[in-house]
């Protein structure tokens, strides 16, 4: 045998899959004074190493075990030819590169501020000392030994052993030939050397179509022409934009023939249509970062980083949004940092450890939802969600990011009972490690990407969500108004009969309308779990449950507050929300349907249109109450306003099916047009109303100088604009 450049306990070592330092023991290598090239190639009977611009030929000797070592003259750059069963192949050797990742790479990892994580961890197709190839770099820092594993070495985690990067405890390797499309896991020799299932990649790019689960190189680069959004996107999205949300689960918006799922691109034609002809502003997508259950709509997510396969690829997911901002639509998505799933592939003791999540299930299981509790207080941790979603701000031009369930993420109690859950390091209840990432994470969103919102699920009282993280907030641009969504519709759901008892349900929301900058959320929750649609939830039954809805939703558009909605809404479904099929579009061939959607859409013109109803949507100057008091009457009546020079809006509501001469206080004179009226035949309602509007009388009423009598439909919402003001208006603190 020749002489042995590696002792035999190393080369055992490779043979077995057991070192954790392959690159000391593999490629060219200098041992006493000598060099030499040692490769693994299990299947080779014969190896021969190429060298010089000729490719000279020196035939290695096999150790045994798959193992060749080959003495060279001198230091020299090399290929590789095998022989075995009747096949040759040639090839670049993996170990004769250097490392991809640089010192700085290294600090910041190690130190974890690295903001853009995905641009060093990860499959990245790249041209690395000449050759073109796939580098791959993954976080296990208490793994012995770390391999990618695909179709391209059968599944072999010994043939391509990754080189760890110091104490950082990032693995990396470049394996040459490797490009787009190449499946692949992480195969992890765990602490003590035990034999861990297969991981998909924590930032991978793509993966297979479920139920498969590996990874799948991707490239995440590409042009993006949308510069003339990107540049006005700010005057879009801040709290005196009109902002109505159409929010959507992209596998069940519409089914394409054969109960396919349709692609990002049809997506890009189909969906964004729709959504710019109903006059909503943006939409905002249930998560799509890659999940393995269905039935979890998205909300049980594996791969943060990968656009999920089911409509198409990154590059699609990209095109996608590019159309949405090409007709001046905003794409929001739903981003769940708070949980993830225990499957085998994930992140769930990735490396043998307690790892993304924390050991002690008091602080790391989700009673809830079965599912695993990030450690928000491991650095690491916290900058792979933070970078994660500057990822999809800057890669795919995304707008803003809806955060799930923070209520869960804020405190250390929710949903356990005594003796389940552990204080913070004072002894409270707080999640401190939980609220320092969410605020390091807007601080980042907000800092490197102008113009993008955030938006907050959150459930409870918890103070300045909405506030900047230096004003003691927690940095959100937007925080969704749960209580003011379960008092109206619990109120809704009331026979008219019995509304009276229950009228400050439709007002306490005026309570608290400025302590945060509110989304008023009618969203997938209110139409799954036996809550039933929309149109199911209202009281009555045949026509004055769309009357309801009708009158509903009028109130909602004209109170404070940016908009949403849930797909299906727009048009009353009448079946709860079931993501395994396509939307119930048939229903628009009946009128009362068809009617639904016709109001929607102009709710969201006339919200647009008029200052009144969005500029202050998150100030008080904006909203005064004309009458709140009239439980007998289920009526509501208030006026918006916006700028100096904008037109007033008076809008009134009625909550009974009894129709009314009304007498209406109006904060000017002069003549107010009706420009909505929910009742209208247009929208299938009994065409009662104020054609051509009313003009004021000096009659005071409600606490104003000037009134009218105006016509109020029953179970109905009627807005009137003023068109003439000569005198100040009064009652409005101007």
């Amino acid at each position: 045998m020749a002489e042995r450049l590696k002792d035999d306990s190393a080369l055992w070592a490779i043979a077995e899959g057991r070192h954790g330092d392959p690159f000391s023991v593999l490629g060219l290598q200098k041992q006493d004074g000598k060099w030499g090239v040692t490769a693994f190639v299990p299947g080779a009977e014969r190896l021969w190493v190429l060298t010089g611009k000729a490719g000279k030929e020196t035939e290695a000797t096999h150790w045994g075990q798959g193992i060749f070592q080959c003495p060279l003259p001198r230091k020299s750059s090399y290929r590789l030819r095998a022989e075995g069963h009747g096949t040759t192949w040639e090839f670049e050797d993996p170990f004769a590169f250097g490392p991809v990742l640089g010192e700085m790479d290294e600090y910041l990892l190690g130190e974890g501020t690295h903001k853009r994580l995905w641009q060093v961890l990860g499959a990245h197709l790249i041209t690395h000392e000449g050759v073109e190839g796939t580098h791959f770099a993954v976080w296990a820092p208490n793994a012995e030994r770390v391999s990618v594993v695909g179709d391209f070495n059968i599944w072999d985690g010994r043939r391509h052993p990754m080189r760890r990067r110091g104490p950082t405890g990032v693995w990396e390797i470049f394996i040459p030939g490797l490009g787009e499309g190449t499946i692949y896991k992480y195969e992890l020799r765990g602490p003590g050397g035990a034999q861990l299932p297969l991981k998909a990649d924590p930032v991978g790019f793509g993966s297979e179509h479920p139920p498969a689960n590996a990874s799948v190189v991707r490239s995440i680069k590409g042009g993006l022409s949308d510069q003339a959004w990107m540049e006005t996107r700010q005057n879009h999205q801040n709290i005196d934009a009109p902002i109505s949300v159409y929010e959507v689960h992209l596998g069940s918006w519409r089914r394409a023939p054969g109960d396919r799922m349709l692609s990002y691109l049809e997506l890009a034609e189909q969906l964004v249509t729709y959504v710019a002809d109903m006059g909503f502003t943006h939409i905002e997508l249930m998560p799509v970062s890659e999940y393995p259950f269905d039935g979890s709509w998205g909300y049980q997510p594996v791969g943060l980083f990968a656009p999920t396969i089911r409509h198409g690829t990154p590059a699609e997911f990209r095109a996608f949004v590019a159309a949405a901002h090409a007709k001046g639509l905003g794409v929001l998505l739903d981003w769940v940092p708070g949980h993830f799933p225990s499957d085998a592939h994930g992140l769930a003791q990735f490396d043998g450890t307690a790892l993304y999540e924390h050991a002690d299930p008091r602080e790391g299981f989700h009673q809830d939802w079965n599912t695993l509790i990030f450690n928000y207080g491991r650095v690491e941790v916290q900058n792979y969600l933070v970078s994660n979603a500057l990822y999809w701000l800057e890669e795919f031009h995304i707008d803003g990011l809806r955060v799930d369930a923070v209520a869960s993420m804020l405190y250390r109690d929710y949903s356990r009972k005594d003796g389940e859950w552990i204080p913070n390091r004072d002894g409270g209840r707080e999640n401190l490690e939980a609220i320092a990432m969410l605020q390091r994470m807007n601080i980042t969103a907000y800092g490197e990407c102008p113009g993008v919102m955030t938006v907050a699920e959150e459930s409870t009282a918890f103070p300045g969500v909405s506030r900047p993280v230096d004003h003691g907030g927690l940095g959100f641009g937007f925080k969704w108004n749960m209580g003011w969504m379960n008092d109206t519709l619990s109120y809704m759901q009331k026979d008219p009969v019995h509304r009276k008892y229950h009228h400050h349900q439709m007002t306490f929301g005026l309570h608290y309308a400025w302590t945060e900058n509110f989304i008023l959320p009618i969203s997938h929750d209110e139409v799954v779990h036996g809550k039933g649609s929309m149109l199911g939830k209202m009281a009555g039954d045949g026509e004055q449950k769309f009357a309801n809805l009708r009158a509903y939703y009028g109130f909602m558009w004209a109170h404070p507050g940016k908009k949403l909605l849930f797909m299906g809404q727009e048009f009353a479904q009448g079946a709860e929300w079931n993501h395994n099929q396509s939307l119930d579009w048939h229903q628009l061939d009946q009128p009362a349907h068809a009617g639904m959607q016709a109001l929607v859409r102009d709710l969201n013109g006339v919200y647009r249109d008029n200052p009144a109803l969005h500029v202050n949507d998150s100030r008080p100057e904006g909203f005064a109450w004309l009458e709140a008091g009239d439980a007998e009457g289920s009526s509501y009546a208030w006026v918006r306003k916006g700028g100096a020079d904008d037109p007033l809006i008076v809008a009134l509501v009625n909550m009974t099916p009894v129709a009314r001469d009304y007498r209406l206080g109006l904060p000017a004179d002069g003549h107010w047009e009706e420009i909505l009226n929910t009742d209208s035949a247009l929208y299938g309602g009994g065409n009662r109303g104020n054609l051509g509007g009313v003009t004021a009388e000096q009659v005071a009423w409600h606490g104003q100088r000037h009134s009218a009598i105006v016509t109020l439909p029953p179970l109905s919402a009627v807005y009137f604009r003023q068109v003439k003001m000569s005198v100040k208006p009064v009652g409005m603190g101007t």
